[in-house]
């Protein structure tokens, strides 16, 4: 069985940086995760897509509220994704969900994705 835990989140002040990671457990990963990426969602709305990375790493989506401030990268040895996030602002607060195994065409939906972490939380203070 499949297993996404993420880690690395916290409080960071506006303008901050931080990195968080997801870990993928059971025997998938290595045979094959098409797609990995995160998304986000803040209290009382929905969850949206953040970024995502394609199993060569040779392609990544980026939602145009990130575009210059976030990155993906992915380790397949480790069976790792990381975010690096730069220039934090308030409104990147939000729990963020590890995502993995793209089923169908839109990157962009949450119902695409077939396995989720339990979301790590990111706050940063103004």
């Amino acid at each position: 069985q499949v297993q996404l835990v993420e880690s690395g989140g916290g409080l960071v002040q506006a303008g901050g940086s931080l990195r968080v990671s997801c870990a993928a457990s059971g025997s998938t990963f290595s045979n094959y995760f098409n797609y990995m990426g995160w998304f986000r969602q803040a209290p009382g709305k929905e969850r949206e897509f953040v970024v995502a990375i394609s199993w060569s790493g040779a392609s990544t989506y980026l939602a145009d509220s990130v575009k210059g401030r976030f990155t993906i990268s992915r380790t397949n040895a480790r069976n790792t994704v990381y975010l690096q996030m730069t220039s934090l602002k308030p409104e990147d607060t939000a729990v963020y969900y590890c995502a993995a195994d793209l089923s169908s065409g839109n990157i962009y939906a949450p119902t695409s994705w077939k396995y989720w972490g339990q979301g790590t939380q990111v706050t940063v203070s103004s």
